[in-house]
């Protein structure tokens, strides 16, 4: 039976086939049962133990790529309606996170991809960070945020920190998020300390996986200290402070290394053995399984391997669709398994 949606009232239904596919109230909170003092790092490593995989799927949903049975749903079906493209948006991102919570230890949900529905996709944003919650995975919040002083601790705040304002109590923030850390230590202890005090975890963007990224980050200085390799000495001396340190001997400070340049990065494995290193790429960005997993350490832990585009889209590949035709949610299934076999072999899992 469906339910209306009051937006005034900050009331959200999703439908798919006529189905609510989920709906948010005040969104009860329903965050894992977990200790106050646990540790972002031990909850990585026993995730990943937990389900055999380092895979964390990634959520960039575009309108325009949706499966037709969303899109084409009359409540759904106007891309130039904000309300009806974030609920088509925020009903896919909630099946793929209930296809895949199961099958990997974390997922990564990019803000960009809600933010350009403004508010709407905000409140969105929350709501599947709540939702991936209530299903035991670790979340991920892709903002790459960055600045210093007190800029960076409220940009902290907003996004590590669970709030305890009056009518605010019931919004979940991601477990970790991404940094942007070009300004230097200014701009990474003040989110490095939110996570310390909320049992949380920060990944450093350090060096990137697009093709240009080279250009800027691969400058050296006289002494031949690319600048990559410089930011990363700058997380390094702030990851490996004890406080920051749990008790499998990881850091709840990381980095983001592309997978897409093995050869030139994964000196950084050896160099920095107590960060968990969040490596995009994989996948429809060139990155194979080999490539991804030189970033694990000698226990098999560190590396958290990032695959969007190639999962949450796999009903487009030929491949798929001869195998399981218009479903599409088989489609992302097998996908999942496809990379958690590949990765399961290339570590030894």
């Amino acid at each position: 039976m469906c339910l209306e949606a009051d937006r005034n009232l900050r009331t959200k239904a999703y439908f798919v086939d006529v189905q609510v596919c989920f709906v948010f109230l005040k969104r009860t909170s329903s965050r894992k049962e977990l200790p106050v003092a646990s540790h972002f790092g031990d909850r990585l490593c026993v995730a990943v133990e937990k389900k055999r995989t380092p895979l964390v799927v990634g959520l960039d949903p575009v309108y325009d790529r949706l499966p037709a049975e969303i899109r084409e749903h009359p409540e759904m079906n106007d891309s130039e309606d904000a309300g009806a493209a974030i609920d088509a948006v925020a009903t896919f991102c909630n099946r793929v996170l209930h296809l895949v919570a199961g099958k990997v230890p974390a997922v990564k949900i990019n803000s960009a991809y809600f933010e350009k529905y403004l508010w709407e996709g905000v409140e969105a944003y929350y709501a599947l960070v709540s939702e991936a919650e209530s299903l035991g995975v670790e979340v991920i919040g892709d903002v790459k945020r960055g600045d210093i002083g007190h800029t960076a601790g409220l940009y902290s705040q907003a996004h590590l920190q669970n709030p305890i304002m009056t009518g605010l109590e019931d919004i979940i923030t991601p477990d970790a998020i991404t940094v942007n850390g070009f300004a230097g230590a200014d701009g990474i202890v003040p989110f490095a300390d939110t996570a310390n005090a909320e049992g949380k975890g920060v990944f450093v963007w350090v060096r990137a996986s697009n093709p240009s990224a080279g250009v800027i980050q691969d400058f050296a200085d006289a002494d031949g200290v690319k600048m990559y390799e410089k930011l990363a000495e700058v997380v390094g001396e702030i990851a490996k402070q004890s406080e920051r340190t749990g008790e499998r001997g990881y850091s709840n400070v990381g980095m983001v290394v592309g997978g897409t340049s093995p050869e030139a990065t994964t000196a950084l494995r050896e160099k920095y053995p107590e960060m968990w290193i969040l490596v995009p790429g994989y996948g429809s960005q060139g990155a194979t399984a080999a490539d991804c997993v030189r970033f694990c350490n000698k226990d098999k832990m560190g590396a958290l391997v990032n695959s969007s585009r190639s999962i949450i889209y796999a009903y487009d590949k030929p491949e798929y669709q001869e195998k399981f035709g218009g479903d599409w949610e088989k489609c992302i299934v097998q996908a999942v398994d496809d990379a958690n076999a590949e990765l399961r072999e290339a570590i030894g899992l």
